[in-house]
């Protein structure tokens, strides 16, 4: 092997080498922002479990307190029930996907509150118990903890789907499979928190 050969053989090796240094650090960066996504997710999955629990709670507070026919509390209940079945894994965060998230959790928040304001209105003391009113004001922060985790994860989307799409990282993002992700698309009027004491002072 003359020394033309060798030195190209070398000059090989070396492009390997640094190709391969480079593509383990893009990959490695591409990991950390994947699970950076999984993990802000799984807060905005939490603090809406968070929810799903305290209006389980409300409901069986109000079942208790009140004389009234269970069938005002089944919008809510059914509503609870189809919120509570979607579930996303971080592979699964697709614009479609989270619209059929975000729109159970929309009809859980309307029908909540409108039967709310219905119970208010026709059993007024409901709203001097203390259980009652704790889990209203649970209830209420608990919407605003929801609000920053889901900014939070669309922030965690935005750099993570920057680090993908971006060109040289979008060559091995689309090798080993990571796709873009979706963010938390909010409807009009979500940027607020809703209030379940605004709903009872309506009318």
């Amino acid at each position: 092997m003359n020394k033309g050969c060798l030195g190209i053989g070398v000059v090989i090796t070396a492009i390997a080498v640094l190709a391969l240094i480079w593509g383990s650090g893009v990959y490695n960066k591409l990991v950390s922002e994947d699970e950076n996504v999984a993990r802000a997710w799984a807060n905005v999955e939490a603090d809406y479990q968070r929810r799903y629990d305290l209006i389980g709670n409300l409901v069986a507070t109000v079942e208790n307190a009140a004389e009234f026919e269970r069938g005002t509390l089944t919008d809510v209940i059914e509503a609870r029930a189809k919120a509570s079945s979607i579930n996303l894994t971080a592979n699964e965060l697709t614009s479609e996907n989270i619209q059929k998230f975000q729109q159970a959790q929309n009809e859980l928040n309307q029908s909540f509150l409108g039967r709310m304001n219905f119970l208010q209105e026709n059993y007024p003391q409901l709203t001097a118990t203390e259980q009652f009113r704790d889990l209203n004001a649970q209830i209420e922060g608990t919407e605003n903890r929801i609000n920053v985790s889901r900014t939070r994860y669309n922030e965690a989307v935005n750099q993570y789907n920057n680090k993908v799409r971006k060109v040289p990282n979008n060559l091995l993002a689309n090798i080993f499979g990571f796709s873009p992700k979706a963010p938390f698309s909010s409807v009009s009027g979500a940027e607020v928190a809703p209030s379940v004491r605004d709903e009872f002072n309506k009318g």
